[in-house]
């Protein structure tokens, strides 16, 4: 049984803990869960576990490969006796208190570690919360037991148990546990470790035994007068998985690439986590930390998109665990297909948790990700359905968003009902293209729909107010065209193809014009979506008429479903921006929620 079966298998153990946990705190009246932030830290453990499938080789692979071929003593009947098991084990939480202490002090080790600690509640739920960069670098602890010869079977159980054991000690609901806490990590004393409190930072690092704090100089007992106060020192405000392992990692290559002196440039990944080359710290300063704006992130949710949410997480959880059963024995390319699906859903469950998006585009893009898994894989029902019904949501939506609540809406506007119609051009396009021998009526949907486009990026402005970008789609454009003729475009084809050819990029033309004039966010959006638009018919043509190419539909559905979201997303944000508004109503949250004051 592999590693990440046996997660699976702890997962439904795990999920009972936290609901347990929970119980006891409510009956308590000592609540330290909130929905969104135990979400989003399942979901980055999820994302831990489903991203380590990619990174084996870098986990075991290299620690196995050095074993073999530079163990300094070879004895396995050793090591697999119970006092090897012991001793690895213990071998194991030394090498650990190192990375785990390093991980503290190394700005770049940190930047991988920071996903652990971002969360401002202390729960089960934050133990799930694990970096998915930590193997990058983290392997070169425990080097010094591939030289000792302990076997990879070996390592890999002791490091199992290592990090199954800390799970319990995430939680406020234990006290102080006597003689105990003088020498395992306890959950005392692992809230002292996640505190930001000036008196507990950066203190024990143990894993199972506290003891290497005591020897080193590093161990912090609770104190009953200084309550631990959670989180990081720069916080994430984000329930955003892809943010919450780029953030650090994004602060330090700004600051690398903006100090002038080369040494600094590599010291800022080295030093500790927080220093700054001074030319950087004038150019682009930051507020010294104060406990005093340690405020509680919790942007307010609705009972709708709580519900929501809930429905996400299981089917998220049954996802991943799907998922990881069969990843060891799967293709590379077919993981890395759903791999792309499960992180599409992670993303816009916590972009509606957070407020960016709404719940319709999120089963948009979901369903989007689907269409494209089942049609690379080959499950051609499944993709029958999910197809059509991204489309279907992306009209709903506007559709939605055409018709607020409020007397005084947007139901009149034109760019709405332009909009509805190009995608209902394109809904019909996709369930032709789904059908042999509908080519030609597939074609004409779309180009219906790219008509329709045009109409729309129109609406407001002059015709192509951008000559460079119509002399650029226009150029890119022939350039296509004679690549199809040369590739062996059919006769009968040549003039349909010529207008299509045409249309789109002279919708891309008015889209890239149109977002030079208004110089906004949602206009910009926009052009980008016709820019996919103009590579994903350019993928289709080449793979249909020149030659096949490498997970094609992969390539050709992305880009898009890229296009359909980003002028969707950027024609209703620029809709919103430019309509009155009705009187927003903030629901307050009640289901797994606690006041700011209690953090």
């Amino acid at each position: 049984m592999s590693p990440s079966q046996i997660i699976v298998l702890a997962t439904p153990v795990f999920l009972v803990l936290i609901a347990i946990e929970l119980a006891i705190g409510i009956r308590r009246q000592r609540n330290t869960y909130r929905l969104a932030d135990a979400v989003s830290s399942i979901s980055l453990g999820a994302l831990s576990q489903t991203s380590a499938v990619f990174t084996r080789l870098l986990r075991i692979g290299i620690y196995t490969a050095l074993f073999e071929q530079v163990a300094l003593w070879r004895n396995d009947a050793f090591w697999t006796s119970l006092p090897g098991w012991l001793l690895a084990l213990v071998f194991y939480d030394f090498c650990y208190y190192g990375l785990h202490r390093m991980g503290h002090e190394s700005a770049v080790l940190w930047a991988a570690h920071a996903v652990h600690h971002q969360s401002q509640d202390y729960n089960l739920s934050t133990a799930l919360r694990q970096t998915s960069s930590g193997a990058l670098l983290g392997w070169v602890f425990y080097v010094p037991m591939a030289l000792a010869g302990v076997p990879p079977l070996v390592f890999g159980v002791v490091a199992l148990i290592d990090l199954l054991y800390q799970f319990w000690v995430h939680t406020e609901q234990v006290g102080k546990l006597g003689w105990f806490d003088r020498w395992f990590c306890s959950p005392s004393n692992h809230r002292v470790h996640h505190a930001v409190n000036d008196a507990y930072l950066d203190k024990n690092y143990g894993g199972i035994l506290i003891l290497w704090d005591r020897m080193f100089g590093t161990f912090k007992d609770e104190g009953a007068q200084e309550k631990c106060v959670y989180g990081t020192r720069g916080l994430l405000n984000s329930w955003d998985p892809l943010w919450a392992n780029a953030q650090v990692y994004s602060g330090l290559a700004h600051d690398s690439w903006h100090t002038r002196r080369w040494g600094d440039k590599l010291r800022v990944w080295l030093k500790p986590p927080g220093w700054r080359p001074a030319d950087v710290a004038a150019r682009f300063p930051k507020p010294a930390f104060s406990m005093a704006r340690m405020a509680l992130y919790h942007p307010p949710m609705s009972r709708a998109v709580q519900w929501f949410a809930l429905v996400q997480f299981v089917l998220l959880l049954a996802g991943v665990a799907a998922f990881l059963w069969q990843a060891d024995a799967a293709p590379l390319a077919h993981n890395a297909i759903w791999f792309a699906v499960l992180l599409t859903v992670q993303w816009s469950l916590g972009a509606v948790m957070q407020g960016r998006i709404g719940m319709l585009m999120a089963l948009m893009l979901q369903s989007a990700a689907l269409a494209t898994a089942t049609s690379a894989l080959g499950f051609t029902q499944w993709h029958w359905l999910f197809k059509p019904l991204t489309m279907v949501f992306a009209i709903f939506l506007v559709a939605i968003s055409a018709y607020p609540s409020s007397a005084i809406g947007q139901f009149g506007s034109k760019s709405l009902i332009l909009l509805a119609a190009a995608l209902a051009g394109s809904l019909a396009g996709d369930v032709f293209l789904m059908f042999p021998g509908f080519f030609i009526p597939g074609l004409v949907s779309f180009l219906v729909a790219h008509l329709f486009y045009v109409a729309l990026f129109k609406r407001g402005q002059a015709w192509f107010p951008h000559r460079g970008a119509l002399a650029a789609t226009l150029g890119i454009g022939v350039a296509m065209y004679a690549f199809l003729w040369a590739g062996g475009l059919p006769s009968a084809l040549r003039v349909p193809v010529a207008a299509y050819v045409l249309v789109i990029a002279l919708m891309a033309a008015q889209a890239i014009g149109r977002a030079k004039v208004l110089r906004d966010t949602p206009s910009l959006l926009v052009a980008i979506g016709a820019g996919f638009f103009m590579l994903s018919d350019s993928l289709l043509a080449t793979n249909r008429f020149v030659h096949p190419l490498p997970m094609a539909q992969v390539w050709v559905l992305a880009t898009y479903y890229a296009a359909q979201a980003l002028i969707v997303a950027g024609i209703l944000r620029g809709a919103a921006l430019t309509e009155p508004a009705p009187a927003a109503t903030l629901t307050p949250q009640t289901d797994l929620a606690r006041s700011p004051s209690a953090a």
